[in-house]
């Protein structure tokens, strides 16, 4: 295992996968993701607009919600 194949590697390509296939997921398991990536996401009062900007993010970047 390489040097930079830890934990957060993991995480980053899983996330990306998960943003490229976002589209073409069930839309119960989007709403679990997007629930469950709130939840562990939201760590401090900093993170409060994290559900909307996490929305704002997946609106933009799918297929059938954005202006490409």
């Amino acid at each position: 295992m390489a040097e930079n194949d830890g934990p957060e590697r993991f995480a980053q390509v899983l996330g990306e996968a998960a943003i490229d296939l976002w589209s073409e997921l069930p839309q119960e398991w989007q709403q679990q993701l997007f629930e469950r990536a709130v939840r562990l996401g939201h760590k401090t009062e900093r993170d409060e607009s994290l559900r909307e900007q996490l929305a704002a993010f997946l609106h933009n970047h799918h297929e059938r919600t954005s202006a490409r």
